[in-house]
């Protein structure tokens, strides 16, 4: 999977906006939305999904190739990065929709399931 993969998954998601937090693209639910996915960190080979903990603790023993938790305690909330080059589409983009429902207002995530 490329950045720009990548990228196009998050923004095909309903309200989802890029921006730009620290000097890499985020994508957020709404144009003043939280977080729910990021590029470019800890290196420009990665992406991060903001994931419950129980999610992240999923994927990472089923698709350990392709995830691990971010150090400290962003990682043990959930923050999970993910390895652009080894990603499959499909498993990107359910890890991604699980990231958007986190943080999306209720109504919105209502509407989208």
């Amino acid at each position: 999977m490329t950045a720009a993969e990548f990228r196009k998954i998050a923004l095909s998601l309903p309200d989802a906006v890029e921006s730009s937090d620290v000097g890499h693209p985020d994508f957020r639910v709404g144009a003043r939305g939280k977080i729910f996915a990021t590029l470019g960190y800890p290196g420009d080979c990665f992406g991060v999904l903001m994931l419950t903990p129980d999610r992240q603790q999923e994927l990472i023993s089923r698709h350990p190739e392709m995830f691990v938790p971010a150090k400290g305690a962003w990682g043990r909330r959930g923050s999970t990065q993910v390895l652009l080059e080894v990603a499959k589409r499909e498993v990107i983009e359910r890890a991604m929709q699980s990231a958007w429902r986190k943080v999306a207002p209720k109504r919105l995530a209502k509407q989208f399931s």
